[in-house]
């Protein structure tokens, strides 16, 4: 199955299901407490560790979501093993990325009140793609543009005024599965 085509809710689920019983191998091994919730959202599988004690699960969540980022991976790549198929799981410690959204919503409409009060374009600091997906969602609902930039890991996105129809028209991005514009030949449009 290529990524482009839709997975059944019951691939999804079973992704979810191999995901849970590697995260809870792993927090054996850790002797970390924490129940493990599953669940699909928007065509993804998500995987929840909440916490029985706080003070271990914070590990799992590292500085600025380091830990809970290369776990993510981890797991995705446990499932693609299993499955033959690259995951585009979800994986989420203790809430984390709910704050981490509200969080970035309130950078991002902070960044596009300066772009409609200045005119001027505003860059925002590396994101992942997760985060950036998040920018590109927001900076659409609230009828401006966006694009990302740069390279891994300091890819960035800058939000743009939306200018004229004829603009619009040529501005239709396309993204990615994780909402990144696609760029032609290694170099970003403008």
């Amino acid at each position: 199955m290529s990524d482009d085509e839709e997975r059944t809710i019951d691939q999804l689920n079973e992704e979810a299901d191999i995901a849970a019983d590697y995260l809870e191998e792993l927090l054996d091994i850790m002797d970390y407490e924490g129940d493990i919730d599953l669940g699909v959202r928007n065509g993804r599988p998500v995987v929840q560790i909440v916490a029985d004690d706080d003070a271990d699960i914070k590990h799992l969540i590292g500085h600025d979501g380091e830990v809970v980022n290369a776990l993510q991976q981890l797991t995705r790549l446990a499932v693609q093993q299993k499955t033959g198929e690259r995951s585009r799981l979800i994986l989420d410690v203790d809430g984390y990325l709910t704050r981490k959204r509200k969080h970035i919503r309130e950078e991002v409409l902070d960044a596009i009140d300066d772009v409609r009060e200045s005119g001027e374009p505003v860059s925002l600091d590396p994101m992942n793609s997760f985060e950036r997906k998040i920018v590109h969602d927001i900076v659409r609902e609230e009828g401006l543009k966006s694009r990302s930039h740069g390279a891994e890991p300091k890819r960035f996105v800058t939000i743009y005024l939306r200018s004229t129809a004829a603009d619009d028209a040529d501005d239709a991005d396309d993204f990615d599965d994780e909402g990144d514009e696609i760029r032609g030949e290694g170099e970003d449009r403008e």
